[in-house]
């Protein structure tokens, strides 16, 4: 998972602080490095650094950068990648007609066979990008014509993706023909925004047009807007978007966040309901589904566990020693709410075990007389080679215990999973891919090696 963001605008002194501000509304989608692309007179320039985006850009750094187009990201790195600075996105090659850069959402799964192809035709590769694989398969197409080259390579391509790329004079940006990744199209008076998520629309003042389309490519330049269609199949969001990823402010796919977690959270409430004295949830992704769940339950909301803002998610730490440090600065409970009551406490998901095992320890230490634990979402049993990285098989909660075993492993007087088809009905089954909890994919997984 990484946020993307792409941006053809007539305003060049400003395309930079824009890009700055839009790659700060999608932190939330990646944590551990950040990079910016521009345009300026047909050269690309690129500034990229491990660490968030308030730590990376400088004011002076985005001063200097002066174009009409610029492409950014927000990088999640994946248990597979190093946390190198040669892996840092948005990545930059020269090519027969000039230079691309390219930024990605998402896992090929096809990765591993294309880039032995390629190591057989001579390629030599310096990271562990998808996006290196898809930059050379674009550059050795795009012997004439740029979007012909692209459209050609994204026939070969399989997996999760969507893709925000610059030439000289064009914005590109391509979504996966499953829809499994979000990307969205945006607009301001001078500017075109391509984005991850609507909320960047938001934090740049621009006017939210529509979602790209499954299988669609968009091309973006001083002509104006034009779009390409591959052919698409059903439509298959990744469902992890809607229970956690993507922050509740957000439209994807026509789709309002918030509004989704409220209705799981009443969901909950019609599956397991229980007798409690307030009810809380896990900051921050678990918060609107306790909403919905006490509006339902008619139990009051109230505010069990504060969070340290400066602490990352736990989830998307690239390690187990990180995650855990993450968890034991990330929250305190509020006593005085806590001591001596009934406590339902919601969260998103369970994948590891690690968060919410030691905040339901720190509520029972704070005098939670009982702790009763509800899920918005079905038990995470299969691990995800289609861009939700979660771990193998064997550390997964869920797919090793039962209900009944994990309640006890963490402590707590009851424990309720949201139903797969209460899931569905909580969004509104438009098309979702539920691999992680049915180990149904719709892609399946590369089985080559050539490492």
């Amino acid at each position: 998972m990484s946020g993307i963001l792409g941006i053809y605008s007539k305003d060049v002194e400003k395309i930079s602080q824009m890009m700055y501000y839009g790659l700060y509304a999608l932190q939330h989608r990646g944590q551990v490095s950040t990079g910016m692309a521009i345009n300026n007179n047909g050269f690309i320039d690129y500034y990229k650094d491990m660490g968030l985006v308030n730590e990376v850009y400088k004011k002076e750094t985005l001063d200097s950068f002066i174009g009409n187009i610029c492409i950014g990201q927000v990088r999640y790195a994946f248990s597979s990648e190093r946390i190198d600075k040669k892996n840092i996105e948005p990545l930059v090659i020269g090519y027969k007609n000039g230079a691309l850069a390219v930024a990605h959402d998402g896992n090929i799964a096809n990765y591993n066979s294309l880039r032995c192809s390629l190591e057989e035709m001579g390629s030599i590769f310096q990271t562990d990008l998808n996006s290196e694989v898809i930059a050379n398969l674009i550059a050795r197409a795009a012997n004439t014509d740029i979007v012909e080259g692209i459209n050609e390579v994204l026939e070969k391509i399989e997996g999760s993706y969507s893709l925000v790329m610059m030439t000289k004079d064009k914005l590109i940006g391509a979504r996966d023909s499953y829809g499994i990744k979000p990307l969205s199209l945006g607009k301001t008076r001078d500017s075109y925004v391509l984005a991850s998520e609507s909320c960047a629309f938001d934090t740049l003042g621009a006017e939210f047009i529509r979602d790209i389309t499954p299988g669609e490519i968009v091309v973006i330049d001083e002509s104006g807007i034009k779009s390409i269609f591959k052919k698409q199949q059903p439509r298959k969001l990744c469902s992890f978007e809607l229970i956690y990823f993507a922050r509740p402010d957000s439209l994807i796919n026509e789709e309002s966040i918030y509004l989704s977690r409220i209705e799981m959270g009443k969901q909950l409430f019609k599956e397991s309901p229980v007798d409690a004295d307030i009810v809380i949830g896990a900051p921050d992704s678990g918060i609107i589904a306790a909403i919905g769940f006490a509006e339902a339950s008619k139990i009051p909301y109230a505010e069990g566990l504060i969070k340290n803002r400066y602490v990352g998610r736990t989830f998307i730490s690239p390690t187990k020693e990180l995650r855990e440090q993450g968890v034991r600065i990330k929250l305190n409970v509020l006593k005085e709410n806590i001591n001596g009551k009934r406590i339902v406490l919601v969260d998103d998901s369970i994948v590891r075990g690690t968060t919410i095992k030691r905040t339901v320890e720190m509520l029972k230490a704070a005098g939670a007389k009982e702790v009763h634990v509800r899920i918005a979402s079905p038990p995470v049993t299969n691990s995800c080679h289609l861009g939700m990285d979660t771990p193998n098989k064997e550390n997964l909660i869920g797919a090793n215990n039962n209900v009944e075993e994990i309640r006890k492993d963490l402590g707590i007087d009851s424990l309720y999973y949201l139903s797969l088809e209460g899931l569905l009905k909580s969004v509104g089954d438009k098309g979702f891919c539920t691999g992680c909890v049915t180990g149904n994919y719709p892609i399946g997984k590369d089985g080559v090696k050539c490492h």
